[in-house]
């Protein structure tokens, strides 16, 4: 009798669902993160290659359009206690991670190496992830995980 064929590993997911936005109450705008030091955090999000705009190093508040509709926003501590006295202050968290789009899967790498050498923290080495995309994440200044994809490569997948 033929030995039974050893069953193969468990992966990821194999696809991924993508959800149509419908017309509704709420529509997404954008991220609205607090720092500690605003000239740090633009550092990163420069050096991450979002265009940060001029004199920004200075502002308490910082709100740069990314197209779309959408914007990423960075406020310092004085902002938020301007509207929020009960906020209970920056509190990073590795369940939240902001996703970023770059040119190709060697953009991951190079990314990654830029950020790290320059004193950031990497918190996921770049991968060849299950969903066909290379994928690292790199901590900001405050702690907060930021993703870096690549585009999808069907070709990749597991």
């Amino acid at each position: 009798m033929p030995a039974a064929a050893a069953k193969a590993p468990e992966r990821g997911p194999r696809t991924t669902t993508t959800v149509r936005a419908v017309p509704a109450a709420a529509a997404f705008m954008g991220v609205h993160l607090a720092v500690a030091d605003m000239a740090k955090a633009m550092d990163f999000y420069r050096r991450a290659g979002i265009a940060v705009p001029e004199g920004a190093d200075e502002s308490p508040h910082v709100e740069i359009d990314l197209g779309g509709g959408t914007h990423i926003a960075f406020s310092t501590p004085m902002v938020i206690a301007m509207y929020d006295p009960a906020w209970r202050g920056p509190v990073p968290s590795t369940a939240t991670v902001l996703q970023l789009r770059l040119l190709s899967r060697e953009a991951v790498d190079t990314i990654y190496e830029s950020l790290t050498n320059a004193g950031y923290a990497g918190h996921l080495a770049p991968i060849d992830a299950f969903w066909g995309n290379r994928y690292c994440e790199v901590d900001d200044a405050d702690g907060n995980a930021v993703g870096f994809h690549s585009p999808t490569d069907e070709s990749k997948r597991t």
